[in-house]
């Protein structure tokens, strides 16, 4: 059971860095299609990769920050003890409950006054914002990923003599994977389109490049409408992806 955990989360980690490979180069190609393209679009491309490079980067960032506080929220949300459930159902309560751009503003300007200690630039704050946020969700998702494993999963691997946590680790959460792999990444599409919030703090992403070069042309209909293929061929890019792993791991499932 351990070897064949062990062989699908290396094949995921490939799976997971082919992804992140074929996303450097769609980039490229973007980034070249961009210079052939009419005006004001072509002359000034450079600006639209550098804000489609840093909003990629925003979203890779705050997609593994939240993908761990999911994790673990999502367990201490499940869990029978309430000094653990308790505190993670406040957290998830209180992001879910407010707006994300309120959250990025906080992060960067409230945090910083009320710990000294934790000042971002605005890159950072907007992907820590961002994280936090998509980890709420991300935990509910999780939560729910391992309820719908069948009780008994667990009841028949006590039974043969495992733990709790091995239980968990080697039983439940690879059969749960499976189930919240489709709304995880429908979360990571979500966090791409927040990512042009982060603009409210002056990071040049991709919408805040795209306004710009709007206000410099006074032609905002073909730059904005640049801005928003731009974000269609990526979140198209995450679904294809997506569409790839899902039918990978049912082909498994079957194995």
């Amino acid at each position: 059971m351990k070897r064949v955990f062990a062989s699908r989360s290396a094949q995921g980690l490939l799976f997971l860095v082919g992804s992140f490979l074929g996303f450097v180069l769609l980039s490229f190609v973007v980034g070249k299609l961009l210079v052939f393209m009419p005006e004001p679009i072509g002359s000034r491309s450079d600006l639209f990769v550098q804000g489609a490079k840093v909003t990629l980067l925003i979203t890779l960032y705050a997609a593994v920050l939240g993908l761990a506080i999911g994790m673990l929220l999502g367990l201490a949300r499940g869990s029978p003890r309430r000094w653990l459930s308790a505190p993670a159902f406040a957290y998830i309560w209180l992001i879910r409950g407010t707006p994300v751009l309120v959250q990025i503003l906080f992060v960067f300007y409230a945090l910083p006054i009320l710990v000294p200690q934790l000042q971002f630039d605005e890159f950072w704050a907007a992907a820590v914002a961002l994280g936090l946020n998509v980890g709420a969700y991300n935990a509910e998702v999780i939560r729910a990923g391992i309820q719908a494993v069948p009780l008994g999963q667990s009841e028949a691997a006590r039974s043969l003599g495992l733990s709790n946590i091995k239980t968990l680790r080697w039983v439940v959460l690879p059969q749960a994977i499976r189930i919240v792999v489709p709304p995880l990444v429908n979360n990571v599409v979500a966090l791409l389109k927040d990512s042009s919030l982060a603009s409210a703090i002056g990071l040049l992403e991709l919408t805040l490049a795209g306004n710009r070069i709007s206000s410099e042309t006074f032609l905002p209909v073909p730059v904005l409408s640049t801005v928003a293929l731009l974000y269609l061929i990526y979140t198209s890019a995450i679904t294809v992806v997506t569409s790839l792993l899902e039918r990978t791991m049912r082909l498994k499932a079957h194995v």
